[in-house]
This record gives C-alpha cells, structure tokens and sequence, in this order.
C-alpha cells in the first residue's frame, strides 16, 4: 500500500510531537508537586483529590472535550474571563488541545509518581530532615533522584498517551491543518475520504513512535533495576 508524505503529512506530525512533548514535559512539572502532596495528605479530600485526578482513565473523552469546549466558550464566566480579560481563545486553537491533553493526561503521570514516592524509604526523608534540609531541598535533591523509573515512566506515558488522544482533541480543536490537525485526526480524516493509503502513513508512524519509546522505556528500567541488585 504506497503512500505520498506530503507536506501536509510532515506538518501534522510536527503538531502531533510538538502537543505530545509539551504535555509530557508540563505535566512532569505538574506532576511531581501533586503527586508529592497525594502521598503525604490525609484527611477526608485526599479520595476527592485521587478521584479527580483519575476521572480521565473511566470518563469518555468526549465528555472531557465536551465540557472544556464549554468551558473555553464565551457562554460561560471562564471563558468570558479568558477571551476578555486574557485574551485567549483556546477552542480550535493549539493552546486548547494542549489545556485537554493536559487534563487528559494527567494520571498517567500522577499515579506512576505517586507510586514512585510511596516506595521509596522512609529512612531518605528523616535522614535529610536530620542533616537540616527542608521539604524542597530534599525532594529535589534526595527523593527525586531516587525515583528516576518513575520519572521515566511518567513521562513516557503521558507522552505515548498523547500521540493516541482523538476525543478530546477533535472536540476541542476540530480538524485545522497546521494548527489543531493531529496524526490520530488526520488517521480519521484519511479514512473517511477512502484515502486509505495517507491514512496508513499516519498510522504506521504512530505505531512505530509508540513502539520505540516502549521498548526504550522498558529498556532503561530493566537496567536501573539490574544495577541496584549490584
């Protein structure tokens, strides 16, 4: 089944890796403070907390998409205060999908960081307390380094998650070449106009994109975890 790589096909792949590098990397800077704060809170929120953070892995994308392209329209106080106050429109914008990805995302990078903190000893944190170090300085300087598969993990698969997102993304951006056309849109796209072989095109780069990082994922842990049987 040949197929043409158009110009087209270069531009949605660059906006498909573009969405998915942005959401990785601002949800692992979301990521570590939540789930930091997951592990050590107590009290009648924290299943509230944990239950919103996971409503993405039950709810139907498109109910996601839907009420944040609610969310973004002048209709609403949020939306009203954005556009006019901010002025950001973010439905059919670049800016929206990356705000759903986000949303969208979102546990799949919490939860493997708030297993990576639940695992690691208690020992690192009263030891750092002892020496003087405060919460920061021994989370960044201690707990973290000691947690690099979860980090790794987190970010592969909020990565890998989205390259494959189509709900959320066609609900709030649509289908706009070079702006909110991603490969998992143009994969649709294709095959509803029959042009099965551009549809492929997209197809097999996300199967092997997806692929890679696995196996580099899987790769790397199996190492970290040969090394501290040393």
């Amino acid at each position: 089944m040949a197929f043409e790589l158009t110009p087209d096909y270069w531009e949605t792949l660059r906006l498909t890796l573009a969405l998915a590098t942005c959401t990785a990397g601002l949800l692992l800077l979301l990521g570590i403070p939540l789930a930091y704060a997951l592990v050590h809170s107590r009290g009648f929120f924290k299943p509230l907390l944990e239950a919103v953070v996971g409503l993405p892995l039950v709810l139907p994308p498109t109910v996601i998409g839907f009420y944040l392209l609610l969310a973004f329209s002048d209709d609403t106080a949020l939306g009203r205060f954005l556009i006019n106050t901010l002025g950001l429109s973010l439905n059919f914008t670049f800016a929206g999908i990356l705000v759903g990805s986000l949303v969208y995302s979102l546990p799949f990078m919490v939860q493997p960081l708030q297993a990576g903190f639940q695992n690691l000893p208690r020992s690192l944190t009263e030891a750092s307390h002892t020496l003087g170090k405060s919460r920061l300085t021994t989370l960044w300087r201690v707990l973290l380094p000691n947690m690099k598969p979860a980090l790794l993990s987190g970010t592969v698969l909020a990565f890998a998650h989205t390259l494959g997102e189509f709900g959320v993304v066609l609900m709030i951006g649509g289908n706009l070449p070079g702006r909110t056309r991603v490969a998992s849109i143009a994969i649709y796209d294709e095959q509803q106009s029959l042009h099965y072989p551009q549809a492929n095109a997209y197809a097999l780069t996300l199967l092997g994109v997806a692929f890679v990082i696995l196996v580099l994922l899987f790769y790397v842990t199996k190492r970290d975890s040969a090394r501290r049987l040393l």
